[in-house]
Parts: C-alpha cells; structure tokens; sequence
C-alpha cells in the first residue's frame, strides 16, 4: 500500500546507484493506527465475490486503475496478495512481453483460488527464480528445498549436527510424494547416527 511505498522511497532516497520509480497498487487514502488519514472511516457496502472482483478490477484508487509508468522495463511486485494479483493479472495482459514482471515473496503455491482460469494459467507459468522453504514435513521430515535459476531444485536433508545435506535433484519443484520416495532412500552413515544422538542427549540436559 502507500505507507510500505513511502517507506520504500525514504529507504532508497540516498542511493544514487538506483534508478526506479516506487509505487504502490493501493493508492487509496494512507491509513493511520486509527484507520484512514484526514477523514472518517466509510462504511462498506455488504457485495458478493463476482461484485468485489469487479470493483477492484475496475478502481484501484481516486485517479483510476493502477498503470505501470511508461516504458517500464522491469516491474518488480512485492509480497503480493489476492488483491494485488488481480492488478498484476491485468498489467500482464496490458504489457505483454515488453516489459519484464517479477514478483518478490508471492507464495503462488499457497494461492488456493484465482480469479480466473487465465489468472491460474499465467501465475502457474511464471518461472521460480529463488526459492528456499521447509519441504512437505509429513513427506520428508527435517528436508528443505532450494532452487536457484538457473539451477535445478534441490532437495536437502538437515541434520541435527552441520549443514543440510542434498538428498535429490531435479528439473522441476518436488511433489509430496517425490519428497518422500527420497527421503525414504537416504542413507545415514554411523558416523551421522552417532553424532545425531549425541546433539539430541546434549539438547536434553538444557530442557
């Protein structure tokens, strides 16, 4: 929203070595601790979800849907929500191919519901450039995975005593199930088993 973006602007303000444009997609009133800036809070009017779609699709704020500023070259989106991917859905189709569009911390594998068919189909082909979380923990307990563009995605193996451990690798994101045909094939040394249990007796004299 405007506060993150004005926050944002503040931060970068003294860097000479950047050259971008900071906006925010919520360009509503600023809000305050106590709700909107310079004006009393508006009821909301009670709309079912093809109602609210279609407003956020429709009006973004007093001067009209959120655009990209001429001849953008690299739009970077952060964090952002159901909302926001509305807009960015929107700008896609606007921009086509000219303009590069990446999104920061999207978390598209929690998305449970999009707008649309073509919103699904556009978000599910955009290519992971960085990711590093926990692996499906019922499927591979104590792995994580890790992919770095170009790189293939790893799944790694962390355990109690020194760095995690790459267990699998492949072209693609690991499903549940893949995670768990390599988890299920690794192989601990007793060297491993022994300095585990040793980490796990020395972790219980401080409970």
């Amino acid at each position: 929203d405007e506060n993150v973006a004005d926050e944002a602007r503040k931060l970068w303000s003294g860097d000479l070595s950047v050259e971008c444009n900071i906006v925010a997609i919520d360009r509503k009133l600023k809000r305050s601790r106590g709700g909107l800036m310079g004006g009393k809070k508006k009821k909301k009017k009670a709309m079912g979800f093809a109602s609210k779609m279609a407003e956020e699709l429709e009006d973004d704020g007093p001067s009209g849907p959120f655009v990209l500023p001429k001849d953008t070259e690299v739009a970077l989106f952060v964090a952002p929500g159901p909302k926001e991917l509305i807009a960015i859905e929107r700008i896609c189709n606007e921009v086509g191919m000219g303009t590069c569009v990446i999104l920061l911390n999207a978390r598209l594998s929690r998305v449970e519901k999009y707008a649309s068919d073509d919103a699904r189909k556009l978000f599910e082909g955009f290519e992971p450039v960085w990711f590093l979380g926990a692996a499906p923990q019922e499927n591979a307990p104590g792995c994580l995975m890790h992919r770095a563009y170009p790189g293939k995605w790893l799944l790694a193996r962390k355990p109690k005593v020194g760095a995690p451990k790459t267990i699998a690798t492949q072209e693609g994101i690991f499903t549940g199930e893949e995670c768990a045909v390599a988890y299920q094939s690794i192989e601990v040394s007793e060297a491993e088993k022994t300095a585990e249990k040793l980490a796990s007796n020395v972790a219980e004299w401080f409970k």
